[in-house]
């Protein structure tokens, strides 16, 4: 991925003003969960089946109470007559049947919730991944890592979670919910209202405190992300943080973003932890409340004993669910807020869809054209103002000016990372917006300032998304630039990993990105600032490979030490977006112009 240079445009996604805007703007939370049902479409056959089983497991349990009222009768009338063994014994058997199924039932309905629930998150990754490669550079200019990093972890896992966790049970809640209320009714009015105004008032003081504490789930998640992408930042710039002592800023920087992640942590979970304990207050009251009222209807012979026995139990089961109804808002409400998160990141802006495009440049010999190119990273801020230049087949092109004069966006509009606002740029006549991106980056082969390795074999790392590269080629590639001794010096040679555990300098990794544009063999070269991570003897040892490397071929070249481009057949001189001079080194010299008090301030300097 490139990095911009020329402006400031990149910032924290999640700064306080972000945060602000998350927490004025409506959480659109029916809308989220129907993104997230309309998303799992091809899974509702499967997922109406769980919700069925644990329908069918919530009426065995409903149903059970009264088969327990009936052998507390038969035990009651026989202490008098004699009790009926027989009778116990086969409701007794009934019983353990139905705890049975309602196991079994139980069962299948986690096991599918269990493999709908990681089908739909892998789908959800792999959505996310896609994307990733989907999206113009700007949207990664705007946003953090750690902030994306967020969004397919944590995010995502809180989905999972509360889809296998939460959704069956709200299911099978309500199932015994409505149930048991229907079974006490059937069985005594009287202290069907009992239990239901006892537990009443629990219920719209849960509805109220669902009310309040969504929004801080919200915030959570959004303060999550943000933690994620400081830590990030942090982490790989230690050694930077460490040589300016800038332990402190950026400890006060982590304390106010954990700050204000503890904050909305509390307030999320203590509002919600309430509800817990305020359901097992309510369901105790409620139990208590019964067994008075039904003590005095069977003391007046109105119920008998066992309608007392089922009513305990029932009022469980009835208290039971309000109490998994609290637990699973909790959990819902931030599967809603990581949902909302995913969707958003998913609905970005794409790059255009360019399958129409049908003009491919397979022959090129390296005509480059700027024709009045204009462009700006924002609308209301022009970088590139007037941007004309014709490069010739084969020449190597320099381009120079301060920081911010727009050198390497000329890269980025040339490589398709970005369009123009204005003008166009063609390559051997063909403006490169009738071109796939695809096809006009295979057009190049790039080396940048900042180096990438990935974890994999040197071999591997030479030869990315190459196919077909012989050993040797990539051998010869090394020897060009000066690295296959060291290569072989390591335990493995070329077969050796790059990982954490692999010490290698900023130099040995440069050359080895450069081996690999060596090994890309594409007509048109691109050098952002190559050697700028080589001491000097190493840069003339690059310098003299990439001489050979750009024989026959269109070299673009990004250099802030003016003495490795003195060859160049043309240097292009920028400052605030334009050409101010142009022509050979020793032409800008002799002009005594802008390029020659660059270069002559630099050997000043040295």
């Amino acid at each position: 991925m490139r990095k911009n240079n020329d402006n400031n445009h990149k910032g924290f996604a999640q700064g306080p003003e972000a945060m602000a805007a998350v927490g004025e703007r409506p959480k659109e939370f029916r809308k989220t969960w129907g993104k997230l049902i309309g998303y799992s479409k091809q899974y509702w056959g499967v997922i109406i089946l769980a919700f069925i089983l644990a329908i069918l497991g919530a009426v065995i349990t409903v149903v059970s109470p009264d088969k327990l009222s009936e052998i507390t009768d038969i035990i009651t009338e026989g202490l008098i007559t004699g009790i009926d063994m027989e009778s116990i014994t086969n409701i007794g058997g009934i019983l353990a049947a139905l705890y049975l199924l309602s196991f079994v039932f139980s069962y299948l309905q986690g096991f599918i919730m269990a493999t709908v629930t990681q089908k739909i998150t892998k789908s959800l990754r792999s959505d996310i991944s896609n994307k990733i490669n989907k999206l113009p550079l700007r949207y990664f200019d705007r946003t953090t890592i750690g902030d994306v990093l967020s969004r397919v972890s944590n995010d995502v896992d809180t989905i999972s979670q509360s889809l296998n966790q939460s959704v069956g049970t709200l299911v099978s809640g309500i199932a015994v919910f409505l149930g048991s209320l229907i079974m006490m009714f059937i069985t005594d009015v009287t202290l069907s209202i009992t239990a239901i105004v006892s537990t009443i008032i629990g219920f719209v003081l849960m509805m109220i405190i669902i009310g309040k504490s969504q929004k801080y789930f919200i915030e959570l998640q959004e303060n999550l992300g943000a933690v994620n992408g400081h830590i990030e930042e942090v982490y790989s710039g230690q050694t930077i943080i460490k040589v300016y002592n800038a332990e402190e800023k950026v400890s006060r920087e982590f304390s106010n973003i954990n700050g204000k992640l503890r904050t909305s942590v509390w307030k999320s979970q203590f509002l919600s932890g309430i509800m817990m304990p305020l359901m097992m207050f309510i369901g105790n009251f409620s139990y208590v409340a019964v067994c008075i009222v039904g003590g005095v209807l069977a003391f007046d012979g109105k119920i008998s004993f066992g309608v007392i026995v089922a009513f305990m139990v029932y009022v469980r089961l009835f208290t039971q669910p309000l109490s998994q109804f609290a637990q699973a808002a909790t959990s819902l409400q931030s599967t809603a807020a990581a949902s909302e998160r995913v969707f958003d990141f998913l609905s970005e802006v794409e790059m255009d869809d360019e399958s129409h495009k049908v003009k491919k440049l397979t022959t090129v010999k390296g005509n480059v054209e700027f024709n009045h190119v204009k462009f700006g990273y924002n609308k209301d801020r022009v970088i590139i103002k007037d941007f004309s230049v014709k490069v010739k087949a084969g020449q190597k092109v320099a381009i120079v000016g301060p920081t911010g004069a727009g050198k390497t966006t000329i890269v980025n509009l040339l490589m398709r990372f970005y369009d123009v606002n204005s003008g166009e740029i063609k390559i051997e006549g063909v403006p490169i917006q009738e071109l796939t991106r695809e096809n006009v980056h295979d057009l190049f082969c790039m080396v940048l300032q900042d180096t990438w390795l990935f974890e994999g074999t040197i071999k591997e790392n030479i030869v990315y998304s190459k196919n077909n590269v012989s050993d040797a080629t990539v051998v010869a590639a090394c020897k060009a630039v000066g690295i296959d001794h060291f290569i072989r010096t390591l335990p493995q040679g070329y077969d050796t990993v790059l990982n954490d555990n692999t010490n290698l300098s900023a130099g040995q990794k440069q050359l080895i990105t450069i081996a690999r544009a060596m090994v890309e063999d594409a007509p048109l070269l691109i050098l952002d600032e190559a050697t700028s991570s080589v001491d000097t003897r190493t840069e003339t040892l690059i310098q003299s490979a990439m001489d050979k490397l750009m024989v026959g071929r269109t070299s673009f070249v990004i250099a802030h030490r003016l003495s490795t481009i003195k060859n160049a057949d043309i240097i292009l001189v920028m400052k605030d977006g334009d050409i101010i001079e142009s022509g050979n080194h020793d032409k800008l010299l002799k002009d005594g112009g802008f390029y020659a008090d660059l270069y002559n301030s630099q050997f000043e300097k040295a």
